[in-house]
């Protein structure tokens, strides 16, 4: 079937209007993630006791699904993107509030819930919700006169922030805190304002270090190596040392036996195991292309709420993959994030597809029209 520009169907006017290099970049990561969860995930199964390609099927079956997830958000109206970020928003807000009654505890963190045939970690929702939620209050505040959208946002940053902390994941409330600040800093934030929400951050930081003992355990591992375990990170800089520049060859590595989470927060370095050093500098390309050409795309947007909304996601999933990278190369504390559309795991990789469905679908040239979100 050939779509033409006269083609005045939903399918026709969203392949003229969506942005198709940002598809095809995230098509490429994401089909770098199935070739690495086929390399890396079998000897983790194994290793406790699984079937080898237990984590195989099941990332790879969910891959599809999250593809159409992704592209039926992208379809959408302004309008409905935002009405179904609010929507899945006020869900997740309520999930998150029930991992602390229902929740199943791992690692000393309640973040999951059980749904029977799958784990359910509904704060991986609750990240690209808000952004999206959060700029059209801070849209509506300086394009209506009267409405309260800083106060509501405001409120909402600190009970999402509350919920997070509480669970507790330091590294999710920092990325929601990040992107935060950086809308209501778009949105027109006054610098005095920046300075003391800056500082605010700061103590936050140091609050959290003689908090939370995990907190205090990875940044002291980090500052000095000699006083904790540093065996993942040690593992993970040897596996990157052995795939040299053009890597060992898929399925050749050995670290990936050994290396603990190497199918999720260590999956980076089993692609500079087994792939080299030329394949994870082009990942990061890739990942660098998606967010430099959605800003790129935001300099010809007049709408605050489109502006504000993508550059949210955009920031929240560039900052994810900067922070699982950095902490693998042990340029910064270890800190368990998934790489966006790589790493294992079925919340991380549809709560992404629906993140970067909804900045597609808001970052359509059509809306330059006029069209009202």
């Amino acid at each position: 079937m050939t779509l033409t520009r006269r083609d005045s169907s939903i399918v026709g006017r969203w392949w003229w209007t969506v942005d198709r290099w940002t598809l095809a970049a995230l098509g490429c990561i994401a089909g770098f993630g199935a070739i690495l969860a086929m390399a890396a995930t079998p000897a983790v199964a194994t290793r406790i006791g699984l079937d080898p390609f237990y984590f195989v099927r099941r990332q790879i079956g969910l891959l599809p699904l999250a593809l159409a997830l992704m592209l039926t958000v992208s379809l959408l109206s302004p309008r409905n993107t935002r009405l179904l970020a609010l929507a899945v928003f006020l869900g997740s807000l309520i999930l998150v509030g029930l991992t602390f009654s229902n929740g199943t505890e791992i690692k000393g963190a309640r973040r999951w819930i059980n749904l029977g045939v799958f784990s359910l970690q509904p704060s991986e929702f609750l990240k690209p919700s808000f952004a999206v939620v959060a700029a059209w209050l801070f849209a509506q505040q300086r394009k209506k006169e009267g409405f309260p959208g800083d106060i509501i946002a405001i409120c909402l940053f600190l009970t999402v922030f509350a919920l997070l902390v509480l669970q507790p994941d330091i590294g999710m409330a920092f990325v929601v805190t990040a992107v935060w600040f950086a809308q209501y800093f778009l949105a027109g934030l006054r610098m005095l304002w920046v300075l003391m929400l800056g500082g605010v951050g700061i103590a936050g930081l140091g609050v959290s270090y003689f908090v939370f003992p995990h907190v205090a355990s990875r940044i002291n591992r980090f500052l000095d190596p000699a006083s904790g375990d540093t065996y993942q990170i040690n593992t993970a800089l040897d596996a990157f040392l052995n795939g040299g520049l053009f890597g060992r060859g898929p399925g050749e590595g050995t670290l990936k036996s050994v290396l603990p989470d190497a199918h999720s927060d260590f999956v980076f370095a089993v692609a500079g195991e087994e792939f080299g050093l030329l394949a994870c500098l082009g990942l990061v390309v890739l990942f660098t292309f998606v967010v430099l050409r959605g800003f790129a795309r935001l300099l010809q947007e007049s709408n605050l709420f489109f502006l504000l909304a993508v550059a949210g996601l955009l920031i929240q999933y560039g900052l994810q993959a900067l922070i699982n990278m950095s902490s693998t190369l042990h340029l910064i504390p270890t800190k368990g994030m998934t790489l966006p559309f790589v790493s294992y795991g079925g919340s991380s990789l549809l709560a992404l597809s629906f993140g970067m469905g909804m900045a597609l679908a808001l970052s359509r040239t059509r809306y330059g029209a006029g069209e009202e979100p």
